[in-house]
């Protein structure tokens, strides 16, 4: 971890010029009938996971390029994420992902304490082959037409959920590559069957206080079909499922300009969206870092989230999931993690009843006015602020550079050595 010296050096540098920016704003906020501390103290509540496979480096289908002090193990996973809290305090927990950060759940726990986490969503692979597997994956999971195969898979996802509650969790996030390369390969309508059949097995399973999480893909792996393909076959398996069945909605899986904030919209009226993995996408599923490419469509979403706040009841689960190819994983999570937060907080600077007023009104060039008057504020003191008050760092990036973390981690883990192909 980084020490508390660090980062007080670091923000000493910072601290004045903060203070001026945000009483500025603070005056600027008022005009507008707006309180700065509400809204601050609602940002500085608001954490977003980390996933464990983000602070690796990743890679595409053709190669990865391994980066200096790569973590070794699920725990050397742990300290990276445990730093990316420390100076943002906008990390509170991790979200796992099995097998590849299988370890005893003492172990977990000791290390998650060690570092000041708890633990998000746990998340099934069963995407890939791992080598004590009986039975392949290649031509899908829980809608294989293998019986075992299948079997295999359910209890794959059960094996999860008994981890998980061994460590707090509390939800399992499945995503399958099922699908198919080829006209005829499958059949559309018993492919999803065995699919419906197999999630029910794991939904039985379920702790009365977890949720399941299912997650659609348009394509990759499978490029002709996949059999969780958009919002409304998840929402259709949601419904099969019962009321511990939610739709998580990646903001990659979708094709180039669909409107993923209608989405979220209509997920939320009916009760069904359980939850997020941020990221950005240029052309497709391309894990981009989060408001990397278009920081306002992360800010519409935000908006239907901000809308549903006034629901007691409305809790969706919120998650980083990125690919960090030419940059330090960590230095990527910890700049998303604030793009979400800056998303958020611009959310709250909607004038609600000026907007409803316009939209019952049919004047559309003031209704989309007022939430670009949102979104074009600069809401960077408030994030900052609430980082300071909470013993963070004011910059993180500069503070994570000057800690020399990155260098310690990459002494002491040793280096991966030659390319290897694919994402994980």
């Amino acid at each position: 971890m980084i020490t508390e010296h660090i980062i007080n050096q670091d923000n000493d540098k910072r601290v004045a010029a903060l203070h001026a920016d945000y009483d500025a704003l603070g005056e600027h906020l008022d005009r507008r009938g707006i309180d700065i501390a509400v809204i601050k103290a609602k940002v500085a509540d608001y954490g977003v996971a980390v996933p464990s496979w983000g602070v690796g480096t990743g890679g595409t289908r053709f190669a990865r390029f391994p980066g200096k002090g790569e973590p070794r193990d699920v725990f050397d996973k742990l300290s990276d994420c445990g730093v990316i809290q420390q100076l943002t305090r906008a990390t509170p927990s991790v979200s796992l992902h099995i097998p590849w950060d299988n370890a005893p759940a003492a172990d977990l726990n000791a290390k998650a304490e060690e570092v000041g986490l708890s633990f998000d969503a746990m998340n099934s692979n069963t995407f890939q082959d791992q080598a004590d597997q009986p039975h392949s994956y290649q031509f899908g999971s829980l809608s294989h037409t293998n019986a075992a195969t299948r079997t295999q898979a359910v209890e794959h996802n059960i094996a999860c959920i008994e981890l998980g509650a061994q460590i707090g969790s509390k939800a399992l996030t499945i995503w399958v590559g099922d699908g198919s390369n080829f006209p005829g390969q499958t059949n559309f309508t018993k492919q999803f069957e065995r699919y419906l059949d197999a999630a029910r097995q794991v939904y039985d399973a379920l702790p009365d206080d977890w949720t399941l999480l299912t997650e659609h893909k348009m394509y990759e792996p499978a490029f002709y079909s996949t059999v969780v393909q958009d919002w409304g076959t998840n929402l259709l398996i949601a419904q099969q499922m019962g009321d511990k069945a939610k739709c998580l909605v990646d903001l990659g899986h979708h094709a180039p300009n669909v409107n993923i904030e209608m989405i979220v919209a209509r997920l939320t009226q009916f009760g069904k969206l359980g939850g997020f993995h941020f990221n950005d996408s240029k052309y497709g599923d391309d894990d981009l870092d989060t408001g990397s490419i278009n920081p306002y469509q992360l800010f519409l979403v935000f908006n239907e989230l901000v809308e549903a706040e006034a629901d007691p009841d409305f809790n969706p689960m919120h998650m980083l999931d990125q690919s960090h190819n030419v940059t330090d994983p960590i230095e990527s999570l910890m700049v998303s993690a604030m793009e979400v937060q800056r998303a958020y907080a611009q959310a709250l600077l909607v004038d609600r009843p000026a907007l409803e007023g316009f939209q019952e009104g049919n004047d559309a060039l003031m209704a989309t006015d007022t939430l670009k008057a949102a979104y074009r504020t600069d809401v960077e003191p408030i994030l900052a602020m609430a980082r300071l008050d909470q013993g963070a760092a004011i910059a993180p990036i500069p503070a994570f550079r000057a800690s020399g973390y990155r260098k310690a981690v990459a002494d002491e883990r040793p280096e991966v050595v030659g390319a290897g192909g694919g994402i994980v």
